[in-house]
Formats: structure tokens, C-alpha cells, sequence
């Protein structure tokens, strides 16, 4: 997927102003001498891609506009580089659950167990009594579904898994891959930090603002609102580094890739609106995923107004923001034709999560981001 030059590149083309787009421009602005030109294109009005934040201009809230990002990663060394940029503060993501009019921990731990069933069980308790609800004839899952009667049991599954997952994905959990729920989502204590890696936060001054500071140099140009046509805008770049739509960039030609994106619906008032970040809304008879109250992701701001969004989640069509690809055995077949099309291409890299349709959290994103600045740098100075 890389091109062997046998000269530094002078003149290189980034295509979107997300994380993948915008730590490749720092890199390679920081480590060839003399820098070349880069341009990064963008067809939003702003950079950051979905990690976007910005002051909600009648509240004062710091708001996570495509829906709430918390860093999270084990890999210390991506924590130190994404705090260079901007401090972090301490977040941790304590997520509750609404089912049947009652509000409940997640994700299911020992406190969600003790709630659903009334009971006061201590761990290895727990245990014993989530293996007496797993449904015992099922041998290898062969869906969502199965894999979480499997493990958890009707009661729980019912309660905390099926009606959020029908409303995520726009279908019934019996027609996603068992790997969706890879891991048995159940801790048997009372921890209700939604990640177990051991550094989380959110940037103090927002996400927006590290993006802009990864593209602050001389020679990095960006172009906002600029749709890339790949028959036009590549001329006269010696690389390319495509983030978008892999499909897009082939014009579709193979057929569209699968997505879910989200909508939001926007309410604001006085005061506190949930007491909380997140509530996710488990029943399948609540047309919206979950509700973010977005100053609850700033503890350390005060703010008399707040702001909340109730999400909702539909089939990406062809004016929406993909967000989730879907990655069914038919998405998959069509992925292959577009990776083999990509790799005929010496002078395009490929990264991030729309260009190999797969889901990425930031920490990913930004760890492929500079592994493919590396490779391409050692591959330029061969």
C-alpha cells in the first residue's frame, strides 16, 4: 500500500481532518527536513471528524458533538502523546441502565445482578447463580442472541442486551455475528468503571483542540468544506493518505459498505437535567439508544444551563455520517474487493476506520495513525 520513493516526498495529500488525518500531517510535518507541503481536505465544516467538540454557544457546555468520546487505553505511551497536546483530566465512565422504569448499573456487575433479582449475592454467589440461568443446551453460539442466552440467561438478557442491541444495529440479535458480544460482559463486583483500562480522561480543553494543535505548522494547509474527487485532487501529490469511505473512494463500484449512524435530538435547561453522563435506554419500546448530558463530561466546569441528547440510531443513507460499520458476511465480501483494489496503489495509503472498515476507538486510531507515519518515513529514507 506504500510507495517506495527514492526521494522525500515534497508534496502530500491528507484526505479528512479526523485523528488519523491530522496525527499522519504532525509526524510527517515534524520529522522530514525541510517539511513538505501537506494539505489535509476536509468536507465538514470543522476538523476533528466525529471527535469534534466545541462551546454550545447558549449554554457554555463543552459539547461532544457526533456523541460522548472518553480516551481510554492501556498503551501508555499514546496517553503521554495525547496529553502533550492538551492535559487530560480524570473521567471515568459510569454508565447507568433504564429497564422497565428502574435504573440500574452498568455495565452488569455485581450491583446490576443484585438489582434485577433482589438478592444480595456476594461474588462467587453470583457466579453460581448467572451459570443456573445460562441456558445449558446451547453448545457453540451461532449469534448474538445464543451467545448471550449461552452465558447470562433470558433475564438478563432481556433486560439489559436485547432491546438496545435491536435499536443499535436495526436488527433482531439473533442476525449478528456471536462476536459481537465476544467476552461475557459481566464483572462479579461492584466495579462500574465502563473500561478496565487503567488510563481514561478527557482533554481539558476539549478534543478539537488537540486536532488543531496536531495540524498548527507552517507547511500544513487546511481546506475546509472541499469534497475529495480522487480523479481531480490527486494530481500533483507525491502520496496520498485517504480516511475516508473506502467505498467512496472507488466510487462504489464494488457496492455500498454497511453502516449505523446516529441522529441526535437536542434538548437544554436549568440546572441537572439525568445526574449523570449517560443512561442508556434498554427497552425496545423507547425509540432512543441513550441520553448524554454533556456537562456531566466536565465535572470540573460549573455551569448553571445544561444541555442534553437523546440518540437514536438508524441505517446510514446516503446523507448520513457513517458511524458503525456493520461488517455482515455480505459487507465483508465487498470490503475484500475494495482492500484488493487498494493494494494495486502505491502512492495511496489507506487508514483509519472508514478506510478499513472496521471499528476503532481513538486510542486505535491514533496508534495506526503514527505506526503508518513510521512505516512510510522508514520506507522514504530506505
Amino acid at each position: 500500500m506504500h510507495h517506495t520513493g527514492e526521494k522525500a516526498p515534497r508534496k502530500i495529500l491528507i484526505v479528512g481532518a479526523g485523528f488519523s488525518g491530522a496525527v499522519v500531517a504532525h509526524e510527517l510535518s515534524t520529522s522530514i527536513s525541510p517539511a513538505p507541503e501537506i494539505l489535509v481536505l476536509d468536507q465538514r465544516s470543522h476538523i476533528a471528524g466525529n471527535c469534534h467538540t466545541l462551546r454550545d454557544s447558549s449554554t457554555g457546555v463543552m459539547v461532544h458533538e457526533y456523541g460522548p468520546h472518553i480516551f481510554h487505553t492501556d498503551d501508555l505511551e499514546t496517553w503521554k502523546y495525547v496529553n502533550s497536546f492538551v492535559p487530560f483530566r480524570p473521567f471515568v465512565n459510569r454508565v447507568k441502565g433504564v429497564h422497565n422504569g428502574a435504573v440500574y448499573s452498568l455495565p452488569v456487575n455485581l450491583h446490576t445482578i443484585n438489582q434485577l433479582f433482589g438478592k444480595q449475592l456476594g461474588p462467587a454467589e453470583a457466579r453460581e447463580f448467572i451459570s443456573s440461568q445460562a441456558d445449558k443446551k446451547i453448545g457453540e453460539p451461532a449469534n448474538f442472541e445464543e451467545q448471550a442466552l449461552k452465558f447470562l440467561g433470558d433475564r438478563i438478557y432481556r433486560a439489559f442486551f436485547y432491546g438496545y442491541t435491536r435499536k443499535q444495529w436495526g436488527c433482531e440479535p439473533k442476525e449478528l455475528p456471536a462476536s459481537i458480544l465476544k467476552r461475557l460482559p459481566v464483572r462479579f463486583n461492584y466495579d462500574d468503571n465502563y473500561y478496565s483500562d487503567p488510563y481514561q480522561g478527557i482533554p481539558e480543553s476539549g478534543y478539537s483542540e488537540i486536532v488543531r494543535k496536531m495540524l498548527d505548522h507552517p507547511n500544513i494547509r487546511i481546506e475546509l468544506n472541499r469534497k475529495f474527487v480522487p480523479e481531480k485532487d490527486q494530481n500533483g501529490f507525491d502520496h496520498v493518505f485517504f480516511t475516508g469511505p473506502i467505498d467512496e473512494y472507488f466510487g462504489f463500484k464494488h457496492g455500498r459498505l454497511g453502516y449505523r449512524t446516529v441522529t441526535f435530538e437536542r434538548h437544554e435547561g436549568i440546572g441537572d437535567f439525568q445526574g449523570n453522563a449517560v443512561l442508556n435506554y434498554c427497552d425496545p419500546d423507547v425509540p432512543w439508544t441513550r441520553i448524554h448530558e454533556h456537562k456531566h463530561f466536565a465535572p470540573w466546569e460549573n455551569h448553571e444551563k445544561t444541555v442534553w441528547f437523546k440518540e437514536f440510531s438508524k441505517e446510514t443513507s446516503e446523507k448520513d455520517i457513517p458511524y458503525y460499520p456493520k461488517r455482515l458476511t455480505e459487507d465483508l465480501d465487498i470490503f475484500a474487493k475494495y482492500e484488493k483494489d487498494a493494494s494495486q496503489l502505491s502512492k495511496v495509503t489507506f487508514l483509519g476506520r472508514l478506510a478499513t472498515y472496521r471499528y476503532m476507538d481513538m486510542h486505535h486510531v491514533i496508534k495506526e495513525a503514527r505506526e503508518t507515519a513510521r512505516k512510510f518515513l522508514a520506507l522514504v529514507r530506505a
